[in-house]
């Protein structure tokens, strides 16, 4: 064979060589990486798959399941869908570290870390809120609006 004709298939293999080495540093640690969004039935329904995993729990905490220890600075909350049910469907977190300014009871969190089993073990709690702007009401100090917010929990 001459060497013009090799050419071709040296390069091609170089190029097939390249692809999967990509490819495999690509998709080969993937399931390492992925995190999970899931609600609050859907961690229970999967309660066993899910223990170990990094997943990101959305839902609202519920109201009467707050426990700060600011001495501690530990957080202690129940998560849930609906905020006011009293059912079954709730899972305990636990967080270690302050929680959002914004953070307070009957508020929708999406929460990330790792279930159990029995408690969510929360490395990171994220309050979610409206984008809309809304001015401060009539007769109230815009320098006050902080106060506002620990008057609706």
């Amino acid at each position: 064979m001459s060497q013009a004709r090799t050419r071709p298939w040296i390069a091609l293999g170089a190029i097939a060589v390249a692809g999967a080495i990509v490819a495999y540093l690509s998709l080969g640690s993937i399931g390492d990486n992925l995190v999970y969004f899931w609600d609050v039935p859907q961690l229970l329904d999967k309660k066993q798959d899910a223990v170990g995993a990094t997943i990101r729990l959305g839902g609202v905490v519920r109201k009467g399941s707050m426990n700060w220890q600011p001495e501690t600075v530990e957080l202690k909350f129940d998560i849930a869908n609906q905020p006011e049910v009293a059912d079954s469907n709730a899972v305990t977190v636990y967080s270690k570290g302050a929680p959002p300014q914004m953070f307070r009871e009957g508020i929708g969190v999406v929460v990330e870390g790792k279930y159990d089993g029995q408690q969510f073990q929360a490395d990171r709690v994220i309050v979610k809120h409206s984008n809309e702007y809304r001015p401060p009401e009539e007769g109230r100090e815009p320098e006050n609006v902080y106060k506002t917010l620990l008057e609706d929990s």
